[in-house]
């Protein structure tokens, strides 16, 4: 068959980059939160990221062994999700547990649906609620300094005050990679300056998400609870990192924009209305399961369809 027949699956990026290096560059932009987690929960935060990735490549290894099937591991995603897997646990959890969620990320949501650009939501995001069902306690356990509490979002829904400075610079208990919206905002300011990801879906997530809680928060136009919800939990980290899964979001720049609003309501229903402080997580996977709708609804009309058919209604 000729080359200019060939079919492959999505992501199809019609660049002079390459699967590798996009993988490679959202690894560097993940590690400077990658290090702050480290200097904030010490050697165990690095020890469960090793634990995670070598979990996902090996998982992904050993699946395309039994299968048959060419070894993707040097194409990073295998890398990229065992790492953002690690950002979105807390640094207490047991080691088998995280290893468990980088087999389930790759073995059950990616490869048994055809592997990279065919699982229908983030791995990792998969994963970890996932782990979040399985084993609620460990998951749901933050230590910070040598004190176990509650995040700051646990606290904010409780109706007690945070400090949103701490928060800002990452001085709170949380999972490894989500406490310091400084170190996020530079590993995003990376994959924007290098065209990784634009700002349609991150730009009206975060937005729409401060509109809804200016609305529904309850405290009216309280600059310091909003800044609290937006530097909370692991919507900076969601928002730049994982929404943004080439895979699991739209193409079209409407439907980003239509997807991003949809995260930013959802992450708002699940904080303010729902029983849990977070929610960035299920509202990912639920916009996930949206996109073939999205696409579908924002495609745009090629040339001229609109005007067959309409000839075609006259005759």
């Amino acid at each position: 068959m000729s080359d200019l027949l060939n079919v492959t699956s999505s992501p199809h990026v019609r660049d002079k980059w390459d699967t590798q290096k996009i993988m490679g560059l959202v690894v560097i932009s993940l590690l400077p939160a990658s290090i702050f987690g480290i200097c904030n929960f010490g050697v165990r935060a690095l020890i469960m990221i090793l634990v995670t990735i070598a979990s996902c490549v090996a998982s992904e290894w050993i699946y395309e062994k039994i299968v048959h099937k060419k070894s993707t591991i040097s194409d990073l995603s295998a890398v990229v999700t065992g790492l953002l897997l690690a950002l979105n646990l807390p640094h207490t959890l047991p080691y088998w547990m995280a290893a468990l969620g980088g087999v389930f990320a790759i073995v059950v949501v990616k490869m048994l649906f055809g592997g990279l650009g065919q699982n229908f939501m983030n791995p990792a995001l998969g994963a970890r609620c996932f782990l979040l069902i399985s084993f609620t306690g460990p998951m749901t356990s933050f230590a910070f300094d040598g004190t176990t509490g509650p995040t700051p979002l646990a606290l904010l829904k409780s109706g007690f005050p945070v400090n949103t400075m701490d928060m800002l610079l990452g001085r709170t208990a949380g999972t490894i990679g989500e406490t310091s919206v400084i170190a996020l905002i530079i590993g995003a300011v990376i994959l924007i300056l290098t065209g990784v990801i634009d700002l349609r879906i991150p730009g009206s997530y975060i937005i729409s998400f401060a509109v809804f809680v200016l609305l529904f928060g309850g405290h009216g136009m309280d600059m310091n609870y909003l800044v609290a919800q937006l530097c909370g939990g692991g919507l900076m980290l969601g928002a730049f990192f994982m929404a943004t899964d080439y895979v699991t979001s739209p193409i079209t720049p409407s439907g980003k924009i239509i997807y991003g609003i949809i995260l930013g309501v959802l992450t708002g229903i699940f904080r303010i209305f729902g029983a849990s402080a977070e929610g960035v997580s299920y509202a990912i996977i639920f916009g996930n399961l949206l996109v073939p709708l999205i696409e579908r609804v924002t495609v745009p009309r090629a040339f001229g369809i609109a005007r067959e058919k309409k000839e075609a209604d006259h005759e």
